[in-house]
């Protein structure tokens, strides 16, 4: 699995990330078409090398180009990156960089005491961090980077001013974000911004140290000020890892954390869902049941691998109404996964590939994709389904054949 281990012990922003990303070898080209997919003529991307400490680094700075930006907020943001076309923005990087957002205002929303949907950001909902956001997530899918894991985040200490006026450090949002998560002070002045934050605690799957991996690169982002005593920058050191939880509570272990619900808003469930799925869970989903006095109500479910089970222990009882979760470990066994392509209607359509020791178990078209070809088509999605389960078996992708050649596990190019 491609794995990408953040090092923010020296703290965290966004456009610190963005540059250790584009350092370890994501093209900024991506990166700017992404962004301007989501905010078009609005900003410019640009690179240079700098040392921070007597170490060298990569600074990506965010150029604006359009005056009078609003002050955007949550609902604004995701309909913005909703709307972008996936030729600028796939659709892995916008997954992501709506989960970062999601974080963000859940976060604002609790810090001011408003509904996360009307949250107008500030700092955080500029058109700089939208291309910290958007860049960041383009550039990890560029990468191929499966899975994300992190050091603890150093937040740094003292006061700073905000928009709110003089705030401690962490500021309100970045001490939000942070719960679940380890950090320290790690220095005088704010060191983790809340957009660095959330994209640490809303894409890595774990806190700790390096993983084992088989390192390939190393990449590292500089920050505004050069500071003597501490070098201001963010290390991701990339390279291919064991699956996650290989190396987190024993080899395919995992905890199931759940609870039973009946007095939450069913509206509220898929933000749920997707807020755990953002905090690291590996799968998250519900079961109807029937309570005493034959009340209807839930069981949500949280698959978490166990390095991530206190955070998202947090995040059920702060995203739910109930009193308790209980937690028992299970034991998975899964396939190696990959993707592949199939040429149909005019068009190629990815397709998932389960196998064990070089030998396709399962084959599956991809339903997002398939939905948005039909959509596109004004077709039946069933009826693209079905094309494209026909089309893998022309291609020889059925079981029991071997895993084509070339083909790269856990990877999915758009």
């Amino acid at each position: 699995m491609r794995t990408a281990w953040i090092d923010a012990s020296c703290g965290v922003a966004g456009d610190m990330l963005l540059g250790a990303l584009t350092d370890a070898g994501a093209p900024l080209a991506a990166a700017q078409a992404a962004v301007d997919a989501v905010v078009p003529d609005t900003v410019r991307l640009t690179r240079e090398t700098v040392t921070r400490a007597g170490l060298r680094a990569t600074r990506v700075q965010v150029e604006l180009l359009a005056a009078d930006q609003p002050h955007r907020s949550w609902r604004d943001i995701k309909e913005l990156i909703g709307r972008a076309p996936a030729a600028g923005l796939p659709e892995p990087a916008r997954e992501r960089a709506l989960a970062v957002f999601a974080r963000l205002a859940g976060a604002e929303a609790r810090v001011h005491g408003a509904e996360p949907q009307d949250v107008h950001f500030h700092e955080v909902g500029g058109w700089d961090s939208i291309a910290d956001v958007v860049g960041v997530c383009a550039a990890l899918h560029r990468l191929g980077v499966e899975r994300v894991t992190a050091s603890p985040v150093a937040v740094g200490s003292g006061r700073v001013r905000a928009a709110h006026g003089e705030l401690p450090v962490p500021v309100p949002a970045v001490a939000e974000l942070a719960a679940g998560w380890q950090v320290f002070a790690g220095g005088r002045g704010e060191l983790a911004t809340p957009t660095g934050m959330a994209l640490v605690t809303a894409l890595a799957a774990e806190c700790g140290g390096l993983p084992p991996m088989h390192l390939e690169t190393t990449g590292v982002g500089a920050g505004t000020r050069d500071t003597p005593e501490r070098p201001n920058v963010v290390r991701v050191l990339l390279g291919t890892a064991p699956a996650a939880g290989a190396d987190s509570g024993g080899p395919g272990t995992a905890v199931v954390l759940e609870c039973n619900v009946d007095d939450l808003d069913p509206r509220l469930w898929p933000g749920v869902l997707t807020a755990l799925l953002a905090a690291g869970a590996a799968d998250a989903w519900l079961v109807p049941v029937l309570m005493k006095k034959g009340r209807p109500a839930h069981t949500l479910c949280v698959l978490a691998p166990p390095g991530r089970a206190q955070a998202l222990r947090e995040a059920v009882f702060r995203e739910t109404s109930t009193l308790g979760v209980r937690e028992y470990p299970v034991h998975k066994t899964t396939l190696e996964r990959t993707w592949t392509r199939v040429e149909l209607l005019g068009t190629e359509l990815p397709v998932k590939l389960g196998h064990r020791d070089g030998v396709i178990v399962q084959a599956t078209p991809e339903f997002e994709d398939a939905a948005r070809l039909a959509a596109r088509l004004g077709l039946p999605v069933r009826a693209v389904l079905t094309a494209a389960a026909q089309a893998a078996t022309a291609a020889g992708l059925t079981p029991g054949t071997p895993l084509p050649p070339g083909t790269a596990p856990q990877q999915r190019n758009e």
